[in-house]
């Protein structure tokens, strides 16, 4: 495919279990540009093995079929390898968000998307890496959050009914009705440093999240650099009132909301947060992490879109 040596690793439990449907119609296309090797993750991580072991065996690209934990899992594994002998990296999304899709103009469908990787140029592309204590270190490509949109990860997996942004939105709701908390946290960056009664914090290497919100709407995957949004305590009449807000892109303009750029941030809080990445949970309502820090790897991956 378009001279690589190329692996196709899939999740056939995205878009709620059709996956392999639409997997089926990629093989079809597929066919028609050269042979290739598809992979399909049966468990947590799997996904993470795998690219790892494409980079390991000499693959040239990966490409990465599902949702944004599927690209998650998938950069991590490329990370395990050195970066001369790094694969790039294909995005064909069919998850239920597909944020980090979105905000690198992968939009269409499915085909469409391969299509641009068949005939896509390689752009080098920022990533993060974290560190929540506990030997747990691991990069994110597209948001790192504490607190509130932590929280609300959590609840989106026990809604069973309701799918896309619809999912992301009621599960916004239950957060502020039953989980409004906002614990003091010493923030550092490499240019400032402040301490607040901190609802949310999202770390954002792309614009949006959670289906659409834009949680960060100045955010680039390519500058060097990762953004920041935080919300200190609020009522939750307020954090109503900045929904469709940050909907828009335009919360920035409120006085709670503080926005900024960093390359490395230290946090301390007063008490236990729960932590996503990429929305996969890492500290659930048990959770007892509260010293963080993220930085970002410029540069790490190439994307070929």
């Amino acid at each position: 495919m378009n001279g690589y040596k190329t692996k196709l690793i899939y999740n056939p439990k995205a878009d709620w279990g059709h996956a392999s449907e639409k997997v089926a119609e990629l093989k079809t296309l597929v066919d028609e540009y050269g042979v290739v090797d598809w992979s399909e993750t049966a468990y947590p991580k799997h996904a993470t093995e795998l690219s790892r072991q494409a980079g390991e065996a000499g693959y040239d690209l990966v490409i990465a079929i599902g949702g944004d934990g599927t690209i998650h899992e998938v950069v991590n594994g490329l990370m395990q390898v050195q970066p001369e002998n790094r694969p790039r990296l294909g995005i064909v999304p069919l998850g239920s968000g597909n944020d980090f899709a979105h905000s690198i103009g992968i939009t269409g469908s499915p085909a469409e998307s391969l299509k641009k990787i068949i005939t896509g140029k390689p752009k080098p592309i920022d990533v993060g890496v974290f560190d929540i204590g506990h030997g747990k270190r691991e990069y994110f490509n597209n948001t790192f959050g504490l607190g509130f949109d932590a929280t609300v990860t959590i609840r989106t997996q026990r809604l069973k009914y309701i799918r896309g942004f619809m999912m992301y939105l009621v599960a916004v709701l239950q957060t502020i009705a039953f989980d409004h908390t906002a614990p003091m946290m010493h923030i550092t960056t490499d240019s400032e440093s402040w301490d607040e009664e901190t609802i949310m914090m999202v770390v954002c290497n792309g614009p949006r999240e959670g289906g659409g919100f834009l949680v960060a709407p100045g955010s680039d995957s390519s500058d060097g650099s990762l953004n920041y949004a935080s919300v200190c305590h609020v009522s939750r009449l307020m954090m109503l009132r900045l929904i469709p807000e940050v909907m828009k892109g335009t919360h920035g303009r409120f006085k709670q909301v503080k926005l900024g750029q960093l390359h490395k941030m230290q946090i301390q809080a007063e008490k236990p947060v729960t932590v996503h990445a990429d929305g996969e949970v890492l500290a659930g309502f048990d959770t007892d992490v509260q010293h963080v820090t993220v930085e970002v790897v410029p540069g790490a991956v190439e994307l070929i879109i």
